[in-house]
């Protein structure tokens, strides 16, 4: 998709393509001279000088070189930056649109430039440990100096001019081909494609299905097909997407309901899922806060994912959690109760101080307290245990210090029955304690029976 253009000589082909766009330009200029009528040189337009400037220019800068020792053909990249920047502010200073034969070699030139070849994406063990840090796991691009002018061009071109001007230009391949660049490594390339490509959706309203299928093949494509591999451009993408859920009415339609359940929800399932967490809780949330009711779909599908052994993910999605449970519909609240506060006891319980404490701040958020509430007596027992399990046996005195605060929030707001779940849990410590001397006492009597039996088998053998 997009590959580098390349060439035997860079001389050879500057020198080929200058022939050829001197034999076009002599072409055009005869053909030009018969439909007016008129075969007199002195009759040029300041216009056609203005063309003939562009095409010299795309001309030069169509031609790509190789990056990997810059030392080399250092006067040539210099030159090919000047003559870009000189592009650029020729397109910005045009008083007029650009016409198909211009339009053509240039998009030619943009497309040569942009769509490359990549490296392979990395593994994400890396990407798991610092998964907010680009500028420490990323690389940057070598191409960068003319890359950035590359994308200015575009962008300004599709700022200033119509979309149905540029439709034959960006069409559906020109589309696909930005979406591959999003797995670039390099941060400024993906801001500058972000712009871009959303510059494209507010403009190119026909194309706006089909971009957004694209986005979405994208994240399925990741979910499901790679072995959790690092994509460098979700987080990206997903900010796209939450202008664009920002943008949607209410009723939201079936697709867009649809697009929450199928993409974004699975997208809490990869391990790396930190790099792009912010992006993915914003997308979310909007969908919640335009329509309460599809908090309940977002709480179930966080916990289906809910990571085993991933601390720093289970940080995340507690306050995701927490989010989601101040714009959930309130006739949901006893419904949710039992399942989210299981989670977070079970999350308060974790050796890892971090998961623990952060579970304990949940009982801070005056929502959370007030969902509790809605069913205290499934939610009770289950908030008791968990508090006087780290009373008892938590290693961390500032877990414990959390802990002691819960338990004074609970007990003034219910002391009787904080103190009958209490009581509750010491006779069901007793109980299991009893059953357990019991059992122990039959698996000894099951073994003596067993060594008596071996020692008859054992005299009867001798005999």
């Amino acid at each position: 998709m997009g590959a580098q253009r390349k060439s035997p000589s860079v001389s050879r082909t500057k020198n080929s393509i200058t022939l050829q766009y001197l034999f076009d330009l002599d072409s055009r200029s005869n053909v030009g001279s018969k439909l007016l009528g008129n075969d007199h040189s002195g009759s040029r337009s300041s216009s056609d000088s203005e063309d003939e400037e562009i095409m010299s220019v795309i001309s030069y800068c169509t031609v790509t070189y190789p990056f990997d020792d810059p030392s080399e053909l250092a006067s040539h990249f210099d030159l090919k930056r000047l003559k870009l920047i000189q592009l650029l502010s020729i397109i910005k200073t045009l008083k007029k649109p650009l016409e198909d034969q211009i339009l053509q070699p240039l998009f030619h030139m943009l497309s040569s430039n942009l769509f490359r070849p990549l490296p392979p994406p990395c593994n994400n063990s890396i990407a798991s440990i610092l998964p907010d840090d680009d500028d420490l796991v990323a690389t940057s691009t070598a191409a960068w100096p003319h890359l950035q002018l590359i994308y200015d061009i575009l962008l300004r071109l599709i700022i200033s001019m119509e979309a149905k001007e540029l439709r034959d230009y960006i069409d559906q391949s020109f589309i696909t081909n930005l979406l591959y660049l999003f797995q670039s490594d390099d941060p400024r390339e993906r801001e500058s494609l972000k712009n871009v490509y959303h510059r494209i959706y507010s403009k190119f309203t026909f194309h706006r299905a089909l971009m957004r299928k694209g986005m979405n093949d994208v994240f399925l494509y990741y979910v499901f097909e790679t072995d959790d591999q690092r994509h460098w451009g979700i987080g990206d993408l997903l900010e796209i997407w939450g202008s664009i859920i920002n943008g949607f009415t209410i009723p939201l339609k079936e697709e867009h309901k649809l697009f929450l359940m199928r993409v974004l929800i699975p997208l809490h399932k990869p391990t790396s899922m930190q790099a792009y967490h912010r992006q993915l809780s914003y997308c979310v949330s909007q969908f919640v806060q335009k329509e309460p009711v599809l908090g309940g779909i977002a709480i179930r599908g966080i916990l289906k994912y809910w990571p085993v052994t991933n601390c720093q993910k289970e940080i995340l999605l507690i306050g995701e959690l927490e989010e989601l449970v101040e714009y959930i519909d309130p006739g949901q609240y006893r419904k949710f109760a039992l399942p989210i506060c299981s989670k977070i006891t079970k999350c308060s319980n974790s050796r890892n101080s971090q998961v623990a404490e952060r579970a304990l701040y949940v009982w801070n958020n005056e929502q959370m307290v007030k969902m509790a509430s809605r069913a205290m007596e499934d939610v009770f027992p289950v908030l008791v245990q968990g508090i006087e399990n780290n009373l008892k046996g938590h290693w961390s005195k500032g877990v414990q210090q959390l802990s002691e605060n819960v338990k004074a929030m609970l007990e003034e707001m219910e002391p009787s029955l904080y103190k009958k779940c209490l009581l509750k849990l010491k006779l069901h410590k007793s109980a299991t304690q009893l059953e357990e001397k019991r059992r122990r006492r039959e698996w000894d009597r099951i073994e003596t029976a067993a060594a008596a039996k071996n020692q008859i088998l054992h005299k009867s053998v001798s005999d």
